[in-house]
């Protein structure tokens, strides 16, 4: 376990509690056609539907029966399911790229008229109009492009540090096909960047939202179809796990800024954030339980709970760790941290196959904010996205909107105890702390509900004079969960918060008592390290 994370946590916790928020601007700025097999429950199209194509590598077996099965869940037309012949390993180079992957869909997008080209010397560029918006790549097209040393027509662009690297991903080059670029070397600015607007509404002739259905395995990527598809129609509830790192180093404070601001983003939707504020990560034992989101950074390889075989996110989740080389393979389960959250059931991730430097990185509060607020995974994605034809990999389904549900619930009747701690925290961010306080210990009660304590207690750190309120929440989280790993955790913040109050006597009772309990949770681990026993 991160001695970091210990320290962070008990000692560096002030960050946790009276976190400001962040404001987050929200201003608007040879190919073979694949014959997905049609049933009569296939949806029918929606306009995102409509405005999609599906690639898949047409050397493998695997990568065609994802694209059908893909395509029939999604209700995507026939014939905007493409096969390529490209080379079946991740990593190609630029000449394969040109030959067997860029070329063929130009071709293709030309022939079918899926965008009207212009003369070749127009000022505004080739491309007029393009009707195609999101494309999925399967799992069984290449990943990455690697660097060449003299390509025709390339020059340095962006600052000095990423001028000259021509490495890319497949997928950030697809989504500008239609600029023909031969100037390769550094990143292109996005225009969608910042956005907050559909992309069907602004309609961008040189810009497609690219992400790929990717995994370890073909079963992987069935589950991430079939768990998107899944959150959309349940609603994706849980809570949210935020990682940042209380850092002051410049150019990597950003990062946290990121963090800080989703969690504060995440309580006013009325998701419960759990934010570890230490230098180090999610030690392995914590019981991170119901993580419906995760975002974190800074380490090359997976590690804490999701090192656990017994570890799975619910079905939807959308979990990222940044880091300079997160995607650098997605067939390893172990490996990197793209590949790894995945097979631990996240259904979206996103992740750098090369070094993207941090201000290239998609800024996690945009993301969020924009999956808060409804728009589709892909959307989301570019938005948070400064710069194309560079290194990042969005690796979900385009179309997948996990939060569609949250913006209906208004009008509707709260269900559960997750709607009901939503329509607590709309209290307590409309009309007040004590308003909003009073109706979430009513709706606990009633619903005899851990979560809407535990949230409460979670809300009441982020004020000033409530740390005897938040240990009061977590108790009464601690009497109504069922669950050792969610009790343990419940104590986990109280013995966090009773350091940090100077009663370091009191988090040893608690702890001793809690280890009494549950000697075979696991979780009592991080217990033993926060208190030395």
């Amino acid at each position: 376990m991160s001695i970091g994370w210990i320290f962070g946590a008990a000692i560096g916790f002030a960050a946790f509690l009276f976190e400001p928020d962040v404001v987050v601007a929200a201003n608007a700025p040879k190919v073979v056609p694949a014959k997905p097999a049609r049933t009569p429950q296939a949806p029918a199209a929606s306009a995102e539907a409509a405005a999609t194509i599906v690639v898949f590598n047409s050397h493998d077996n695997e990568s065609a029966a994802l694209a059908r099965f893909y395509a029939g869940k999604r209700g995507i037309p026939e014939d905007r399911v493409v096969g390529l012949k490209c080379p079946a390993q991740e990593e190609i180079t630029r000449a394969d790229f040109d030959a067997t992957i860029a070329e063929p869909l130009r071709e293709i997008f030309t022939k079918r008229n899926w965008w009207d080209p212009r003369p070749l010397d127009h000022p505004l560029g080739r491309i007029e109009r393009n009707r195609i918006k999101f494309v999925a790549l399967m799992r069984g097209m290449p990943l990455k492009i690697a660097p060449v040393g003299i390509y025709v027509g390339d020059k340095p662009g962006g600052p000095p540090e990423a001028a000259g690297q021509n490495e890319a991903s497949v997928d950030s080059e697809l989504a500008v096909l239609a600029a023909y670029n031969r100037a390769i070397s550094g990143p292109r600015a996005n225009e969608y960047f910042h956005s907050y607007a559909r992309i069907l509404d602004l309609n961008p002739p040189g810009l497609m939202l690219v992400c790929r259905l990717d995994a370890p395995t073909k079963a992987m990527v069935e589950k991430m179809i079939n768990d998107s598809l899944f959150a959309e129609k349940e609603g994706l509830r849980g809570l949210a796990y935020m990682d940042a790192r209380n850092i002051t180093q410049a150019g990597y404070k950003e990062g946290d800024k990121w963090i800080y601001a989703a969690a504060n983003e995440c309580r006013k939707h009325g998701i419960p954030a759990i934010l570890d504020n230490g230098e180090g990560l999610f030690p392995e034992a914590y019981p991170m339980t119901r993580a419906a989101l995760y975002y974190g950074w800074y380490t090359g390889n997976v590690t804490g709970p999701f090192l656990r075989p017994d570890f799975r996110f619910p079905r939807g989740a959308v979990a990222i760790h940044i880091h300079s080389y997160s995607a650098q393979t997605l067939r390893n389960p172990r490996s990197n941290w793209c590949g790894p959250l995945i097979a631990a059931g996240a259904a979206a991730t996103f992740g750098s196959v090369y070094e993207p430097y941090l201000a290239f990185t998609p800024q996690i509060d945009i993301f969020n904010d924009r999956l808060l607020a409804g728009f589709t995974f892909a959307e989301s994605a570019w938005m948070a996205q400064r710069a194309t034809s560079w290194q990042t990999t969005m690796i979900g389904d385009p179309l997948y909107r996990p939060f569609k549900y949250i913006n209906e619930l208004d009008a509707k009747a709260a269900s559960g105890e997750w709607d009901a701690f939503r329509a607590g925290t709309k209290i307590w961010f409309e009309k007040g702390r004590e308003s909003g306080a009073a109706s979430l210990r009513a709706s606990a009660k009633r619903l005899r509900s851990g979560v809407i304590s535990e949230g409460l207690g979670l809300l009441e750190l982020t004020t000033a004079n409530g740390n005897e309120a938040a240990l009061t929440a977590f108790r009464e989280a601690r009497k109504a969960y069922t669950s050792p790993d969610d009790i343990v955790r419940s104590a986990i913040h109280e013995v966090i918060l009773l350091r940090g109050m100077n009663r370091a006597s009191d988090a040893v009772v608690l702890s001793g008592k809690m280890a009494d309990s549950y000697k075979k949770v696991r979780a009592v681990e991080v217990l033993r390290m926060l208190t030395g026993t």
